[in-house]
């Protein structure tokens, strides 16, 4: 996680990384870049509490035990819980989360379609769970910069032209294959 203050628009912004999350009820932004990766903005409207995921996988199939919570939240199953339990605790009300979901792009011809199997996690992950999703960017060719403003629920996406597609696929292809190297541990409140 990198904190630093927008100079265009005066505002502390927050860059997320695969495997991290982020909840404020500040005037911040939060930001991240996602290509195959998925990223939920959710809020509460009502409390101001709100944050944004940042996850490369859908499900752990293996998990066995416990490990850090950044190693946890690199799957999907994970990182929204993580959020979600993040959010209730900070004060928002379960009944009002409203969902921002992003990403989920295919990025290179080479890779395996995991965009479209982390697209499939989350609206499963948000319906199963009663969420309602009020907005999306998901699928399609392009890698997507997300810059979200939890205080308000305002979320811009830049997509980003091709020239980034060959840095952010070896990033996440580097990503991909660490994850199989760290056992996945932490507790995650199942509700």
């Amino acid at each position: 996680m990198q904190i630093s203050i927008d100079p265009a628009e005066g505002i502390k912004t927050i860059k997320i990384l695969p495997g991290e999350f982020y909840v404020t009820r500040e005037n911040e932004r939060i930001e991240t870049v996602l290509g195959s990766c998925i990223s939920a903005c959710v809020r509460d409207p009502i409390s101001g509490v709100g944050g944004m995921n940042h996850f490369m996988l859908p499900v752990d199939k293996n998990s066995t035990g416990a490990s850090e919570l950044s190693d946890a939240n690199r799957y999907g199953n994970y990182a929204m819980e993580n959020l979600v339990n993040a959010l209730l605790n900070n004060g928002a009300k379960r009944e009002r989360l409203e969902f921002k979901l992003f990403g989920g792009g295919r990025i290179m011809n080479s890779m395996t379609n995991i965009g479209w199997y982390n697209i499939g996690f989350a609206f499963d992950y948000v319906y199963t769970e009663g969420f309602k999703i009020v907005s999306q960017d998901i699928g399609d060719i392009y890698p997507r910069k997300i810059l979200f403003y939890p205080n308000s629920g305002r979320v811009r996406v830049r997509r980003l032209n091709a020239m980034h597609n060959q840095s952010l696929a070896a990033e996440e292809t580097r990503y991909i294959n660490n994850i199989g190297t760290k056992p996945v541990e932490g507790d995650v409140e199942l509700f």
